[in-house]
């Protein structure tokens, strides 16, 4: 299992949290530390979609207009902080954020 996320953010924390305490030893990415691969990026954007970018995150707000009209991925890649997180990984499986669905499937049991 690995996870990709920001160690400073709450809902990344709360996931390896929650995990951890389920029984997984997941791997994690720090994206602003770690990056994030290319062909990562364009996995998570060929099943996420417009969904893997934040637009609610400061470093959407920073960007100009120019900027934000740019290709997803060539985005993600120069900005990897704009990826909603975590992106969870496991036997082939993705999921996107820390709500009820993906607590549900991360959570029964360890992969």
């Amino acid at each position: 299992m690995r996870i990709w996320g920001l160690k400073s953010c709450d809902t990344c924390r709360k996931a390896v949290g929650e995990l951890a305490v389920a029984g997984h030893s997941p791997a994690y990415v720090d994206v602003r530390a770690d990056g994030v691969e290319r062909a990562d990026l364009e996995r998570f954007f060929a099943e996420f979609g417009e969904a893997l970018v934040n637009r609610r995150s400061t470093t959407w707000r920073g960007l100009s207009e120019a900027e934000r009209a740019g290709p997803p991925v060539e985005l993600l890649s120069a900005h990897p902080t704009l990826m909603k997180r975590p992106v969870i990984e496991a036997d082939g499986v993705l999921t996107l954020g820390w709500g009820a669905d993906q607590r549900a499937r991360w959570l029964e049991k360890p992969v």
